[in-house]
């Protein structure tokens, strides 16, 4: 054994004196908390998750209720009050066929919202149902999986939309509210899974191989059963991500097809609808007003959906948090 020389003694304190405190205590008899529990935990501390929360449920409120906002009729349209200053119940004026602007903003969040929250739905089911048996089958049906989702996703979403809206608007004109809603909500559907199937089917082929997946096989469980109790619930986490800001863009989309003249027909009340009855104003730089309002509406409901995004971004991956 090595002398200790002078000046490298080392101090160690009696135990007694060092006792186990209550914060180093471990409790193992404590039930492990689940991937989403402790999501929510850190999701709660999230600034930006309280933000986008407020302006999603009053974004819900004005869907759900309008009558609450406003009590002018957004269809009323009285040539003889064109672009007639604000006035009492009318807090933005009429714009250029004498309807009121604030009315047709809230009336216009249904059909844009209805747009957005249905693609996202059928979006996210198409793409979950491909990634997942293309990542969990593996061999041919991946392969045609992933190079059909290939060609789909080479195609731009927008032209593509363009396209297929056409050609049912040639054969199917008067088809409704909630018609038009099912066909731009099919267009947008139809080339916008591929990116979904591309997340699911990575997060599975990590998810499958992991322990807790052979010791439910080992224990009796069959494919279809790990696929569906095990494998595609702990691979959700992308696909929520992608899903809440996904929402966002396609409500922009329906705009994006509306301002064109090819998303939903100009008798239904929306966002995109108005903004493309602004045109005119937008080019004289004249009574801006009639842009601006739905244009605002219209940002500050993707930024909802993107701030949502970024927050579960952040609660289900905390190495994106700290990068």
């Amino acid at each position: 054994m090595s002398e200790t020389r002078e000046g490298q003694e080392r101090f160690v304190a009696p135990l007694d004196e060092t006792p186990l405190r209550a914060i180093d205590a471990v409790d193992v008899d404590a039930v492990p908390e689940s991937q989403w529990k402790e999501a929510w935990k850190r999701l709660r501390k999230s600034p930006l998750f309280w933000l986008a929360s407020v302006i999603i449920l009053v974004l819900a409120v004005v869907v759900a209720f309008p009558g609450l906002f406003t009590s002018a009729d957004p269809t009323a349209a009285k040539l003889g009050n064109q672009f007639d200053p604000p006035s009492e119940g009318h807090p933005f004026g009429y714009n250029f066929q004498g309807a009121d602007i604030w009315a047709r903003t809230v009336y216009g969040a249904r059909a844009s919202v209805a747009v957005g929250v249905l693609a996202t739905f059928l979006t996210i089911l198409l793409g979950m149902v491909t990634g997942a048996i293309a990542g969990f089958y593996g061999g041919f049906t991946d392969t045609i999986v992933s190079r059909l989702s290939d060609i789909f996703f080479s195609i731009p979403l927008l032209l593509a939309c363009i396209v297929v809206i056409s050609v049912i608007n040639n054969v199917w004109e008067d088809r409704g509210f909630w018609g038009s809603v099912f066909v731009v909500v099919m267009a947008l559907a139809l080339f916008a899974w591929p990116q979904i199937t591309r997340q699911m089917r990575g997060a599975v082929l990590e998810v499958k191989n992991l322990e807790f997946v052979d010791a439910a096989t080992a224990i009796g469980a069959s494919k279809l059963s790990n696929l569906r109790r095990h494998i595609v619930p702990n691979s959700l986490s992308p696909v929520i991500v992608s899903a809440t800001i996904m929402l966002g863009v396609f409500i922009v989309s329906e705009s994006a097809l509306s301002f064109l003249g090819l998303g939903l027909p100009q008798n239904i009340v929306s966002w995109g609808n108005d903004l493309s009855d602004a045109q005119n104003q937008v080019r004289s730089g004249t009574h801006l007003v009639v842009m601006w309002v739905p244009a605002t509406a219209l940002a500050v409901t993707v930024l909802g959906f993107v701030l949502l995004g970024e927050a579960v971004r952040e609660a289900l991956d905390p190495k994106a948090r700290k990068s």
